[in-house]
């Protein structure tokens, strides 16, 4: 079977800023194998304000689904699982703003989408086979996502406070927490939770071997025997 013909999977990981989606999701890469998984982060879907000085693009509220390129991640998916490649922008952290590059994705038979507010659009939940909610503690998440924008982001440890106590908190009840109910499954523990991995793994294979068998051509029927002329 061409790649071309292959069903595509995609699983949607949701759940609080450092409640471990980018861990589980490259577990799973990981288990599948790179040229079978193809990774989608929606925070490099955040919208650019160009005409925003710095100081006021790092104002923006972030963790409000009208921050994302809703529109431009539908698209992206929808034709990752139609077997396209896509060009995915690039997000830069520290000005807060969009590059002018962009890193190539592949088709390939899993698709893996993973940030806060994926289960929030209804049109992104319908795509999805499988819907993840990380359920990790409050206080467990903050430490993280401190440790995270201090080392990899450049924050610092007051401006991360600020933000969290502004926007991520309020908007994790509001956007964030509610969609737990979408989920297919709900991980406690963060990635590390190796059942549940061992449950995710088991369960993308079958999706997998399932979808190949309904592309599978059926066998043709054989012939009829030819009937016998008069004796």
């Amino acid at each position: 079977m061409s790649p071309a013909e292959r069903r595509r999977i995609l699983i949607g990981i949701a759940g609080g800023s450092g409640s471990g989606k980018t861990l589980l999701a490259g577990t799973l890469a990981k288990a599948f194998g790179a040229e079978e998984v193809a990774l989608l982060p929606e925070d490099a879907y955040y919208r650019d304000y160009p005409h925003l000085s710095l100081a006021e693009r790092a104002r923006q509220n972030f963790d409000h689904p009208d921050a994302i390129d809703e529109e431009l991640l539908v698209r992206h998916l929808r034709e990752l699982l139609q077997g396209s490649a896509i060009e995915r922008p690039v997000y830069d952290f520290t000005g807060y703003r969009r590059t002018a590059e962009t890193v190539r994705i592949d088709r390939q038979p899993i698709v893996i989408l993973e940030g806060i507010l994926i289960l929030y659009p209804s049109e992104l939940r319908e795509l999805m086979d499988i819907k993840v909610y990380m359920d990790t503690d409050p206080d467990v998440r903050l430490l993280r996502r401190i440790q995270r924008d201090i080392e990899e982001r450049g924050r610092t440890l007051q401006s991360v406070v600020e933000q969290y106590e502004r926007t991520v908190r309020p908007m994790h009840l509001l956007f964030v927490e509610p969609t737990k109910r979408y989920a297919d499954i709900i991980v406690p523990q963060g990635g590390g939770n190796t059942v549940a991995v061992d449950l995710l793994v088991t369960k993308i294979a079958a999706l997998l071997q399932s979808a190949s068998a309904a592309r599978r051509p059926s066998p043709a029927a054989a012939p009829s025997p030819p009937g016998r002329g008069p004796g």
